[in-house]
């Protein structure tokens, strides 16, 4: 064995970073019990299908405004007649599909690429992807993703409709189903911009270390320096960076869908079904339409935000 070798071998710590953070993790009580809520609501949302006691189309005027525990209704029905339940479910499932598209193109993808490219290869690489990042963070970004919703939502219902004759397509546009990729890829352009910020400062840290410089000298390709120096040192702040980021997707989403830009009726969704029970007299004659979706909504967000935070945490050594 070289010297250079030795290096290698002495230098390149024995436990990873992602494996440190992942037991200080683990140890954050608080956090796993916000982690396990979202994963229950998660798996409610993805089986509302199954678990749903109503088709979330299924009207019923004759029931319409019923409250909770009315026949089979178990949390009421809303001015449509249709079951609020059902409606919920079907909200967290849109909520779901959103969140986890976005975070897997924005989050998982698209910023952990563009900060180890940044970070590992610097030069113009670094320059442009910095400059596009800086850019879009200096854009109010949800007046921005309203701006950009409301521009394009006809545009694409019409690109849409020239495929009408295509097998399932007429029920695609009638559900709101095409609202989906307008809105998480409006989120996704703007929520990739931190992760990419965290994992390329990481980058430019580990590069210079005696083990990463060592390989070089060996001729190892970039390719091999970076799946096993570089992506375990900073697998961790992907964590990180998509944890600092789910309520804002949540949150952004709902916003979205309340000012009419987001997920397209009949579609349910949060935003929709707290505009619809928000009205000062709907509050006062009918108040379950806006606490049953709103305690959901509030429960989901608020565990985002306690899970953000024992991962920050972890990420600190706290």
């Amino acid at each position: 064995m070289t010297a250079v070798q030795k290096t290698l071998a002495n230098e390149r710590p024995s436990t990873s970073m992602t494996g440190i953070f992942l037991r200080r993790l683990a140890a954050k009580k608080l956090g796993m019990i916000s982690a396990a809520i979202i994963i229950i609501l998660f798996c409610v949302g993805i089986l509302a299908p199954v678990l749903a006691p109503f088709d979330y189309r299924e009207t019923e005027l004759n029931n319409a405004l019923r409250g909770p525990g009315f026949e089979d209704y178990l949390l009421g029905t809303d001015r449509l007649g249709r079951d609020l339940l059902t409606r919920t479910m079907y909200s967290i499932r849109t909520t779901v599909i959103i969140t986890v598209v976005t975070v897997l193109t924005g989050g998982l993808f698209l910023g952990p690429f563009l900060g180890i490219v940044a970070g590992y290869f610097g030069r113009w690489l670094d320059t442009i992807i910095s400059r596009i990042g800086e850019i879009l963070s200096s854009l109010p970004a949800l007046l921005m993703m309203i701006l950009i919703n409301s521009t394009l939502d006809d545009r694409l219902r019409g690109v849409v409709r020239r495929f009408e004759d295509w097998s399932g397509i007429d029920g695609f546009i009638s559900t709101g189903a095409y609202s989906y990729f307008l809105v998480f890829g409006t989120l996704s352009l703007f929520f990739w911009v931190g992760s990419m910020r965290l994992i390329r400062a990481q980058v430019l840290s580990i590069r210079e270390l005696d083990y990463v410089t060592a390989a070089q000298a060996l001729g190892a390709s970039p390719v091999r320096i970076l799946r096993q120096h570089i992506f375990p040192n900073v697998a961790f702040l992907v964590i990180l960076g998509i944890s600092s980021t789910l309520a804002g997707i949540a949150g952004s989403e709902l916003v979205l869908t309340w000012v009419g830009v987001g997920v397209q009726p009949p579609m349910p969704s949060f935003g929709a079904l707290l505009y619809e029970g928000s009205g000062a007299r709907t509050v006062r004659a009918y108040p379950h339409l806006l606490l049953v979706p709103g305690t959901v909504v509030t429960l989901l967000l608020f565990c985002f935000v306690l899970l953000g935070d024992a991962i920050n945490d972890a990420f600190r050594g706290d």
